[in-house]
């Protein structure tokens, strides 16, 4: 069996940077080291992330600790913010009940999780029955699970849009999906309109 242990990151400070460069808050630094305990003694053989600065942040106290090194994959990343983009609840429902919608220059939930899923079925192949740390993102990692579990949506995007950091472990026998168990999350509510 190989499990991934999904790590979506911790509180970002939106303050400066892009979205490929925000680091953690000062909450997030301190919150991130939740995930680290929700993983005490499970055995790890990799680490993979994104490379956006706020997933590789997350994850770092885990792979420090253990000695691994971050393999970074820009499939992993989250969904390309398109112009005008506005995080409000009509517009989540709207990706949500759309796959194919984006904003101009942007990217839809179905190709975030077309690269996503691709990422993971080569993780798979590449650590047959190994534990694998991913660090993620909350939309990116949401249309993984939906891939694999299509029940879940808007709903449940929105019960987990205030975990950060947010511990998932999904078991696949193979590129067989067994399940996933929530592990941990700490609770942070999400800077935006919802």
């Amino acid at each position: 069996m190989t499990s991934l242990f999904f790590v979506r990151h911790a509180q970002p400070d939106y303050r400066k940077g892009t979205d490929s460069t925000y680091e953690l808050s000062e909450e997030g630094m301190t919150d991130r080291l939740a995930a680290k305990k929700a993983l005490e003694g499970i055995r790890l053989d990799a680490a993979l992330s994104s490379p956006y600065r706020r997933s590789i942040m997350t994850i770092e106290p885990i792979v420090s600790e253990r000695g691994l090194v971050i393999a970074e994959d820009i499939r992993l990343c989250e969904r390309i913010k398109g112009e005008g983009q506005c995080n409000t609840q009509e517009m989540f429902l709207k990706r949500w009940n759309d796959f194919d919608f984006c904003e101009k220059g942007g990217e839809s939930l179905g190709h975030t999780q077309k690269r996503n899923v691709e990422a993971v079925s080569d993780i798979l192949r590449s650590y047959k029955d190994k534990n694998v740390l991913i660090g993620t993102h909350g939309t990116a990692f949401s249309t993984i699970i939906n891939y694999y579990l299509p029940d879940f949506g808007y709903d449940d995007f929105m019960r987990m849009i205030d975990f950060m950091p947010w511990i998932v472990r999904m078991d696949f026998d193979g590129d067989t999906f067994l399940g996933m168990e929530e592990l941990a999350y700490v609770y942070k509510e999400f800077h935006g309109v919802k």
